[in-house]
């Protein structure tokens, strides 16, 4: 946005407690002008409100923080966006990973589109375009009440063209999945839009210790293709620009928030901004649940249980075989087989917790992917903090 240049018309609103309506000339009236209405009640069960306007806009920034700010809020509280009085919402998400806080440590991060400051606030910067309509809810299934404090940053009277599209979010998990499947992070979405880009979360098998899960390919399926995509990446710490593992770092466009080799939880985000996808049928997102390590250490794994499939083989530095082929005998290549070096890498399929965050645009206030999964199901592994509550101050 140029910052010299004056508005061919938009007007800038804000949606607070101290303005619900975000109308004109109606700010910090709660208290004769004082600090009056700094919070909106949350009750357990119930919803808030941070946004109902008519007409077209845009949405510039969000900033939300709660009395309980803990990895069970975050996940617990979920959080709507509908568009164009649209029935269904083009945004559903537990509210800590749709600000890319992956299992809601509380980390300070920032990256293009989101910042938690000190690990206690969140803010979103993606521009989100609507034409007749916007609705913002939180929806809080924590057990308790609880208080949110929010901003919601808007130009209202935005004349949008037909090449506008809408913001989308889709989060999904699945704890155990079937050895050799991809995780899917964006089931296909039909309509032209741009795929932006995902936050992961992975809680890895304890089975594995604390080897390398991170070997699988991001894969991005476009306009119709089937068997293979249109794109493929080489590992997942590749993927978020990182190499040879995956420690803490937030860059703009990727990172790793969190890096927890201990209980194996891991955190990461990558942003398609100077890199866009574009689709124009139909996009589809998955990624491999893979890992790797030596032979020997597969063999102990294996024989004690954890379910794997081998994949590929790196005998050194400069030589690997891929298991495409068979053994001279005709069988299939094992693990076991004597032509793999003790301490040859191996790359495996496993099973391991993963969750995504999706974001993408869509030429449709409306994406009809599937709703949020239990309460129970966004909760389990997801670790308890000893202090849940925020500040006192208001």
């Amino acid at each position: 946005m140029d910052l010299f240049r004056k508005s061919k018309g938009a007007e800038t609103r804000w949606s607070s407690p101290e303005n619900l309506t975000a109308g004109r000339a109606a700010g910090g009236m709660a208290n004769q002008g004082a600090k009056g209405h700094w919070a909106e009640v949350l009750p357990s069960g119930g919803h808030a409100t941070l946004l109902n306007v008519q007409g077209s806009g845009t949405v510039r920034r969000i900033f939300l923080s709660t009395r309980h700010f803990s990895p069970l809020a975050l996940r617990a509280l979920t959080i709507e966006m509908y568009w164009d009085n649209a029935p269904t919402p083009a945004v559903r998400a537990p509210l800590g990973d749709f600000f890319c806080n992956g299992l809601g440590e509380p980390v300070a991060f920032e990256n293009e589109l989101f910042i938690n400051s000190e690990g206690r606030s969140l803010s979103c910067f993606v521009p989100m375009p609507f034409r007749t309509g916007a609705r913002i809810i939180i929806r809080n299934e924590s057990g308790k009440d609880t208080m949110v404090y929010f901003d919601v940053n808007l130009t209202v009277g935005d004349k949008h063209g037909d090449d506008v599209l809408y913001f989308h979010t889709y989060w999904s998990r699945v704890r155990k999945g079937k050895l050799g499947e991809d995780f899917v992070v964006l089931p296909k979405v039909r309509g032209a839009g741009r795929y932006v880009g995902a936050n992961f979360s992975v809680i890895s098998n304890p089975a594995w210790r604390k080897t390398w899960w991170g070997e699988g390919e991001a894969k991005v399926y476009l306009d119709g293709d089937d068997k293979f995509p249109t794109l493929a990446g080489t590992g997942t710490e590749d993927y978020i620009g990182a190499a040879w593992g995956m420690g803490h770092f937030s860059s703009r466009y990727g990172g790793c928030i969190l890096t927890d080799i201990e209980r194996g939880h891991f955190a990461f985000y990558r942003l398609h901004i100077p890199d866009p996808v574009f689709f124009f049928k139909d996009c589809r997102v998955t990624i491999q649940d893979m890992g790797g390590a030596a032979k020997f250490e597969l063999i102990g794994f294996k024989s004690a249980g954890a379910e794997m499939k081998l994949t590929s083989v790196v005998q050194n530095e400069t030589t690997y075989k891929v298991l495409e082929m068979t053994n001279p005998d005709g069988s299939a290549p094992a693990l076991e087989d004597d032509w793999i070096l003790p301490k040859a890498w191996c790359n495996v399929y496993r099973l391991d917790d993963f969750a995504a965050a999706a974001y993408f645009y869509l030429d449709s206030p409306e994406n009809y992917l599937p709703s949020l999964p239990p309460l129970a199901e966004r909760l389990a592994g997801v670790p308890i903090p000893q202090q849940q509550s925020g500040p006192a101050v208001g």
